[in-house]
């Protein structure tokens, strides 16, 4: 079994900064493309930044500029740095693992449970 466990979220005036991040856990080879997804309040589930094993990232446009997805392959984890926050970045953080290589076997749609990101005055 392996699992995904965001943290970092929290509450950031306008402007402000954030970094959260997601450890993949378990017995684990080798991971391909993740990434972060985000739920607005009453809004569906979005896809958001995306990096793979190599490095290759893809941004919403609607964050280019100001976020910056990072991933440290030996640590199985990736970053999401947040900067210049707006209210309407205020969400529930998913972390998401395409593909998880375990010792003979894999596992797909790997999700974590969420962080939230909050930012109002």
């Amino acid at each position: 079994q392996v699992q995904l466990v965001e943290s970092g979220g929290g509450l950031v005036q306008p402007g402000g900064s954030l970094r959260v991040s997601c450890l993949a856990s378990g017995s684990i080879v080798s991971i391909n493309t993740m990434g972060w997804y985000r739920q607005a309040p009453g809004k569906e589930r979005e896809l958001g930044e995306t990096i793979t094993s190599s490095g290759s990232t893809n941004y919403a446009g609607s964050v280019k500029g100001r976020f910056t997805i990072s991933r440290d392959n030996a640590k199985n984890t990736i970053y999401l740095q947040m900067n210049s926050l707006k209210p309407e970045d205020t969400a529930v953080y998913y972390c998401n693992a395409d593909k998880i290589f375990g010792r003979g076997t894999y596992y797909t749609n790997n999700w974590g449970r969420g962080t939230h990101v909050t930012v109002s005055s």
